[in-house]
């Protein structure tokens, strides 16, 4: 989707200096709000779906489309210098220091359904670090955001893990691949972890889960297939907001996340070892 912002290529050929967290932060915010106006929008007539990626039940919908195309547009109208990673358009090069990397629906298939559990994504990086993130759960308009060492917020209020329980009173969330293969390891697995863990959750949108974590509603996430874009917002939320991060190996040897406090992480994290969802 290299040119969708309409910037002039000669204009972007300049670097620029990258800006303060909080004025990423500021733009993020303005863009997020936008997307999710014209998501909802889109939602007030029928949804179909676009085609589909890994499985027939990864799907895509235009409506993920326009609301990345608006979203690059918007982030390249005021920083043309700025490169721009989103899931449905791939990467667009930039040469100011700054890549902004954007879902533009995490929970496509929320949004498809018409379950209210569905946001925009958007985080910014700055010389290979994440410094300001945006989360929009877009049917409720609940905003998450943060900055790097600037704490973590839920409608501009500070919010901060839960503290740590034993493991038999946690509550975990999790996501299943859309691999058939991988999801009947990930149900394997679930079943195993079940009896040491208070109970699981899977509500479909890997961004909105971490942020719950980072929000005290739950005590840990732990997914296999993740991507970037899913979590650049979200897991920097939930560092700011008190908890671990870690990206690792799943049991299928893909990608996979780890968040919980930091308190207690290690021995969560020996316990979803040992149900067999981590490699």
């Amino acid at each position: 989707m290299a040119g969708s912002s309409g910037a002039d290529p000669a204009d972007r050929a300049h670097p620029a200096h990258p800006a303060d967290p909080a004025e990423l932060l500021a733009l993020a915010l303005d863009v997020a709000r936008a997307a999710g106006a014209l998501i909802l929008e889109r939602r007030a007539s029928p949804v179909e779906v676009a085609h589909t990626k890994t499985s027939p039940t990864d799907v895509v919908t235009e409506v993920d489309r326009a609301s990345e195309e608006l979203v690059r547009s918007r982030l390249l109208a005021a920083r043309p210098h700025d490169a721009v990673l989103g899931e449905e358009g791939g990467g667009e090069p930039g040469t100011s220091g700054v890549r902004w990397v954007v879902d533009p629906i995490d929970g496509t298939v929320n949004f498809l359904y018409g379950l209210p559990q569905y946001a925009v994504s958007i985080a910014a990086e700055v010389d290979g670090e994440m410094v300001a993130g945006v989360v929009l759960n877009v049917p409720t308009g609940v905003e998450y955001a943060a900055t790097l060492g600037g704490g973590a917020t839920r409608d501009g209020q500070r919010i901060g893990v839960r503290p740590t329980v034993p493991l038999a009173q946690r509550l975990v969330i999790t996501g299943f691949s859309y691999d058939v293969t991988v999801r009947t390891l990930q149900a394997q697995a679930i079943a195993r972890l079940l009896p040491v863990v208070r109970d699981v959750r899977r509500l479909g949108s890997s961004a909105l889960d971490v942020c719950y974590v980072a929000d005290g509603f739950a005590d840990a996430y732990v997914e296999e297939g993740v991507h970037l874009w899913d979590h650049a917002a979200s897991a920097l939320i939930a560092r700011e907001a008190g908890a671990t991060t870690l990206l690792t190996e799943g049991a299928s040897g893909r990608e996979a996340l780890v968040v919980a406090p930091a308190e207690g992480f290690d021995e969560l994290l020996a316990a979803v070892r040992q149900a067999g969802l981590l490699a």
